[in-house]
């Protein structure tokens, strides 16, 4: 899509970016220098000796008020972080199965057919949650049922609704059954790969295995949501980037990414200086924090042409709205699946989503104002008919 569509939404780090590369907004009751440019933010993830992924210290703000276990493996260095990682990868893989693509593309149908039968939809609570709840007992192996339950927790396990740390101890209990269950009677599913497998020689703890189950809930679950809501809204917005899909289907893979890119679901995470550090200037103490800003670096003028547009062809995009390096998201191939798998079925069945009513997040941040994603968005999609076919 050579001439590309305006994005509405400011680059709040455009001005930082240019200037210094940095701003220390103050995050998590906390003065936090972010970093701000491509390559410094890349520079920064390959040097895990001075930028460290510290237990409940990686989000942001931190979770240590509402979750118990660290997040394995993303808050687990190097060297350690690689045979952690190994040891689940083979589910994250799952995406890449046939059987899983023709579960997730009959799932997305099942909720588009459904979605086009009403007057109107509200696109997150209804269609995104459900959608990656259900999507995600694919990917673990297990009964559909469970997603019931995963849906009653809301976009976010600890954020949406309720006390986090209540919501934080009913997870715990949910999470202990799980692994009871599958010790007692082993299958092939994710918990019950938990209970068997070994770290170094000996078998997990409960509480790795914990920080296993806690990441997959908890680390890309409102991040697939928003993602999947807010490209349905960009979708409503121009109705040519459907258009252009429609007429250029072999470019959904690379729409799919340039979707990510300008929404970068994930604002930034943090790491742990072990160290006294100057981090582009500003001095940051031992045991303090910085800040990585995903959603900076993927608007970085230096590496994307005309970042504010959509560029359904963008060529080359080496985005990182899924991380980098060792801690490369473990769910990308998921939420790949989940974008490509919704984009080719809007080229094929819908003929248009208008919006009619939109409400988006509230920024997390009183520094910097940058929404990610809809509270709520409700919205009438319209099928397309015999003669569109």
């Amino acid at each position: 899509m050579s001439d590309g569509c305006p994005f509405h939404q400011p680059d709040p780090f455009q001005k930082a970016r240019a200037e210094k590369g940095v701003i220390t907004p103050e995050l998590d009751g906390d003065r936090i220098p972010m970093i701000l440019r491509f390559k410094d933010v890349k520079d920064a993830i390959k040097n895990p000796e001075k930028f460290r992924s510290e237990a409940f210290r990686v989000p942001i703000p931190s979770e240590e008020d509402v979750r118990s276990v660290r997040q394995i493996p993303v808050e687990v260095n190097p060297p350690e972080h690689g045979p952690y990682r190994a040891i689940v990868e083979p589910y994250f893989r799952r995406p890449l199965l046939p059987e899983m693509i023709e579960k997730v593309d009959a799932l997305v149908r099942e909720l588009l057919s459904a979605a086009m039968q009403t007057d109107s939809i509200e696109l997150v609570r209804q269609f995104a949650l459900p959608l990656q709840s259900r999507a995600l007992t694919y990917l673990l192996n297990v009964p559909e049922s469970e997603a019931t339950t995963w849906i009653s927790w809301g976009t976010h396990v600890y954020r949406d609704g309720g006390d986090g740390k209540a919501k934080g101890a009913k997870l715990d209990a949910y999470i202990e059954s799980a692994l009871d269950k599958a010790a007692a009677h082993p299958g092939e599913d994710f918990f019950s790969a938990l209970t068997q497998a070994t770290f170094q020689g000996r078998p997990l703890t409960r509480e790795e295995m914990m920080g296993f189950v806690n990441l997959t809930f908890a680390g890309g679950r409102d991040t697939i949501i928003n993602s999947v809501s807010s490209v349905l809204g960009l979708i409503a917005q121009d109705p040519q980037l459907l258009e252009y899909l429609r007429a250029h289907p072999k470019m959904i893979l690379s729409a799919s990414e340039e979707f990510m890119r300008v929404i970068s679901p994930l604002t930034h995470t943090g790491r742990v200086c072990p160290v006294d550090t100057d981090v582009l200037g500003e001095q940051v103490r031992a045991d303090e924090r910085v800040s990585v800003c995903w959603a900076s670096a993927n608007y970085d003028e230096t590496v994307f042409e005309a970042p504010q547009e959509i560029r359904l062809d963008r060529k080359p995009n080496p985005h990182i709205a899924y991380g980098f390096g060792t801690h490369l998201c473990l769910g990308a191939a998921h939420a790949r699946l989940i974008i490509r798998t919704i984009l080719r079925q809007l080229c094929e069945g819908v003929e248009s989503i208008q919006i009619l009513e939109a409400t988006k997040n509230e920024p997390n941040e009183a520094d910097f104002l940058r929404h990610v994603g809809y509270k709520s968005l409700i919205v009438k999609i319209t099928p397309r008919g015999p003669t569109n076919s």
